[in-house]
Parts: structure tokens; C-alpha cells; sequence
């Protein structure tokens, strides 16, 4: 029996995380499912798809502190390579920039972006002598068009972006791809004060907020062999907002 690939997803205990960590473990990765702060959380999803009959375990780290991941990352490398990375870890903080202060625009950049370099980086070597893998970094619509008081969170998902871009360019010889995922409004804890009903019907074209499901069958299918041949993409899954 061939030992399964094993996947990383990053704010693993969240919404789209949890529903990425599912997703993939039902296509036969062996998922790690990583939290900051909400490790109960992370091991709660990770105890229930081993009840399911799946391979998972949670891990904790702060992605923004180097050193820390770095610990982490060894010791998971340990048990193998890891061929899948999904940088789902992300943060926003919102204020127009005019009353923006220094550590909300740090922080934000901090986590998305900062973040997928220090989990990211270590992981690369391991995975290029593999000759296989799938970097797939989710960033959002604001990263590719803007949004009002989210200059910290678009830049951060733009800089996402970009770099991802760039990655993809280094790894294509190795049969590594590099895509984005660009979620609209995706319904969970992040989203349900911000955006009623009546403001997503006029923002979305299909006039409901999108289900973190929904953004893990765009994963699947990225982190599968059917999608050896895209890389470089940013795939946008936000129910035809412009």
C-alpha cells in the first residue's frame, strides 16, 4: 500500500482551514492541521477525521515567528516530506489607512504574507528532491482588486499573490506547482457581521456568499494529479464579482 502524501494547511482550525483539511483527507492525504491560538480546535478536527478513519494530527506554531517555525517544521519532517502546503493562515484588521495604526498594518502583513515565506521556505528543499508537490496559497479578492479599509489585508494578499507568482516560475522544472486561490465572501466567523444579506445580494453576482466547501474543491482539485499542467494561476472563486 503506498504511504500517503502528507499536507500542511495552515489556519487549519478555521472555516475554509477546516473545511481544506477535510476536503484533502477524503482525497487521501495524510492532513496536518495547524493553529496559532486555537490548538483545541485544530486537534478537534484533527481527532474526528481519524474517528472517520483518516490520517490527521494538529500541530501549533506562530507563523510570523521564524525560529518557531522552523522547530516545527523540523519536527515534522521527521515523520516525511511534506508535499502539500496550504497557506491558509491569515488575519484582517480594518481601518481606512488614514486611522491605520503601524501595528495593524504590520500584523496583517505580518501573518499572510510574512507568514507564507517563514512556514513555506524551510519546506522547499524536501519537497524539490521529491520531484513532486503543490504550494497553493489562498488570498482573496481584495488582493486583486482592492477593497476600503483593507489596505493592509489587500497588500498583504497582493504581496501573496506576487511572490506565489514567482515561485511558481522557480519550481516549474521540479513538477512543483504554485497556484493561488482568490476567495469573494466566504461564509464563517470572518464574514457574518461584515457583510449582511442585503449588501451581499447587490456585491455578488450570485447573490449568496459562498460556503468554505466550496473553496476546499478548488484545492482539491489544484493539490491533485489532474492539475499537473497549471501552475502560476490565480483562480478566483467568488461568485462573479468583478
Amino acid at each position: 500500500m503506498q504511504t500517503p502524501k502528507r499536507a500542511l494547511i495552515t489556519g487549519g482550525s478555521g472555516d475554509i482551514g477546516s473545511a481544506i483539511a477535510r476536503q484533502l483527507a477524503e482525497d487521501g492525504f495524510e492532513v496536518i492541521v495547524h493553529a496559532n491560538s486555537n490548538l483545541t480546535k485544530a486537534e478537534a478536527i484533527a481527532e474526528q477525521l481519524k474517528k472517520d478513519g483518516f490520517k490527521a494530527q494538529a500541530v501549533q506554531f506562530d507563523v510570523t515567528q521564524p525560529e518557531e517555525v522552523a522547530s516545527a517544521v523540523d519536527k515534522l519532517l521527521e515523520d516525511g516530506t511534506i508535499q502539500v502546503i496550504v497557506n491558509n493562515a491569515g488575519i484582517h484588521d480594518d481601518a481606512v489607512m488614514a486611522g491605520m495604526t503601524h501595528e495593524q498594518w504590520q500584523q496583517v502583513i505580518d501573518v499572510s504574507l510574512n507568514g507564507f515565506f517563514n512556514v513555506t521556505q524551510p519546506l522547499l528543499l524536501p519537497m524539490i528532491r521529491t520531484r513532486w508537490g503543490r504550494i497553493i496559497n489562498i488570498a482573496s479578492i481584495a488582493g486583486v482588486t482592492g477593497n476600503r479599509g483593507q489596505a493592509n489585508y489587500a497588500a498583504a494578499k497582493a504581496g501573496l499573490i506576487g511572490a506565489s507568482k514567482s515561485l511558481a516560475l522557480e519550481l516549474a522544472s521540479r513538477k512543483i506547482t504554485v497556484n493561488v486561490v482568490a476567495p469573494g465572501i466566504i461564509e464563517g466567523e470572518m464574514t457574518q457581521d461584515v457583510f449582511p444579506p442585503e449588501t451581499v445580494k447587490k456585491m455578488v453576482p450570485m447573490q449568496r456568499t459562498g460556503q468554505p466547501e466550496e473553496i476546499a474543491y478548488a484545492v482539491s482539485f489544484l493539490a491533485s494529479d489532474k492539475a499537473a499542467y497549471i501552475t502560476n494561476q490565480v483562480i478566483q472563486v467568488n461568485g462573479g464579482m468583478a
